[in-house]
């Protein structure tokens, strides 16, 4: 005997959403901790500043194709990769405001990316996910 399926599309939409934010979290925790990885071994050796900078860029490449094939499972194509590009300006320069303002109040450089990510993460999920998903 077969059953009818009857989810709602709203049902399904929402199913879809829970699905996106599991995935970015799971996707999020292995870029952050590549590019807290990253800063923690270059800190020692360079500004704080210029180490996230580096750090960024090399999470960056694992993100966006995480974020692609696997969290909002889209095409990487060239409208894609630029809407992405421009989220992650974005939040690249939140995340150097958020790090250097928790510096300057005076966390230590090492622990000072806890509160860029606590507040940087969240929005970028936002903007990443009105990128891919448009």
């Amino acid at each position: 005997m077969q059953t009818k399926d009857t989810t709602s599309p709203s049902d399904n939409r929402r199913r879809q959403t829970v699905g996106e934010i599991v995935r970015f979290g799971i996707v999020g925790v292995i870029a952050t901790a590549i590019q807290y990885g990253v800063y923690w071994l270059l800190l020692p050796r360079l500004a704080p500043s210029l180490a996230m900078t580096i750090a960024y860029a090399i999470s960056f490449a694992f993100n966006f194709t995480a974020s692609t094939r696997y969290t909002f499972r889209v095409k990487a194509c060239v409208s894609h990769g630029a809407g992405f590009a421009l989220s992650h300006a974005v939040n690249y320069l939140l995340q150097i405001a958020v790090l250097n303002v928790a510096i300057w109040l005076g966390v230590d450089e090492s622990w000072a990316p806890i509160p860029m990510f606590a507040i940087c993460v969240p929005v970028n999920f936002i903007l990443v996910r009105f990128f891919l998903k448009r």
